[in-house]
């Protein structure tokens, strides 16, 4: 059977401006002797594959390539080295067949905040030519099962709260019936409530539909409950993958149980908020 995914020795590298003194006698110097970008490795050299129907969950600290991956994966960038698949075709030489099979929810979906929900539903169905008699039934029965009220699908996305806009943001994303669901933290931030509404979804969708599902997040409970296998990545590179279960007994000690919170620290010696910055100063 054909994977889902297939990652083949996949980099990406970004150039990011070097931290000066001004005026130090070192940096007057060396200045013109030091470059003035350092190259960080986002990706580095990533090897790995997803069956279709799995959900396969990547954990790293803020920095660590995860956001990155799934943009390469999105075609929004495009990797400097290696191969990367969707169903066969390639993200960089078919890249428009594959943002047919693919779709997208990030930490912070983007939305025209003044419209509401059925309008910004509305943009999206046409700009994948959706049939009208079809998306609105089928739009509105996605947002019931993620528990959102009928009496909200018409106010303006700015008066509601960040988890219905989430909800809002995955309704839009399975609106085209990706056969690749890419998941981008999609329920950091969430109150308890409106996190299990989506976590439910997730799997309730993988069950009726097959759908294929890549998910990152910094969520330990989130990934051990959804996640068929997991990947911890770390500087660009996993460090583990395995299932739940197998990379628990990885770090585990005379037969004691331990939690997957537990695994991504031995694992990457990181909280989960890490060391590194966050996407404002570094990738991730």
């Amino acid at each position: 059977m054909e994977s889902a995914l297939e990652c083949c020795d996949a980099r990406k590298v970004f150039y990011v401006k070097r931290e000066r003194k001004n005026g130090t006698l070192l940096s007057r110097l060396f200045a013109r002797v030091i470059p003035k970008y350092k190259a960080v490795e986002a990706v580095d050299r990533l090897t790995f594959h997803v069956e279709p129907a799995e959900i396969f969950g990547i954990l790293g600290p803020n920095g660590s390539g995860k956001s990155t991956l799934i943009r390469l994966i999105s075609t929004l960038l495009l990797p400097d080295e290696g191969c990367i698949t969707v169903f066969g075709h390639d993200v960089v030489k078919e890249r428009f067949q594959v943002r047919k099979l693919i779709n997208r929810v990030s930490v912070d979906a983007a939305f025209f905040k003044g419209l509401s929900a059925m309008e910004n539903l509305s943009y999206a169905a046409r700009l994948y030519g959706l049939d009208r008699g079809t998306w609105q039934s089928e739009a509105s029965d996605i947002l019931e099962r993620l528990g959102l009220k009928s009496d909200k699908l018409y106010e303006p996305l700015e008066d509601l709260s960040r988890g219905m806009q989430q909800k809002i943001a995955v309704a839009r994303a399975l609106l085209t019936r990706p056969l690749l669901l890419l998941l981008d933290e999609p329920t950091t931030g969430l109150d308890p409530v409106s996190k299990r509404e989506v976590q439910d979804f997730v799997l309730e969708e993988r069950e009726r539909r097959g759908t294929t599902i890549v998910l990152t997040t910094h969520d330990m409970q989130e990934a051990d409950r959804l996640c068929d296998r997991i990947a911890v990545i770390d500087h660009g590179r996993f460090v583990a993958l395995d299932t739940p279960g197998g990379l628990k007994s990885q770090v585990s000690t005379n037969g004691e149980d331990v939690t997957l919170e537990e695994v991504f620290f031995a694992l990457t010696g990181k909280t989960l908020k890490g060391a590194a910055k966050s996407e404002n100063g570094d990738v991730s």
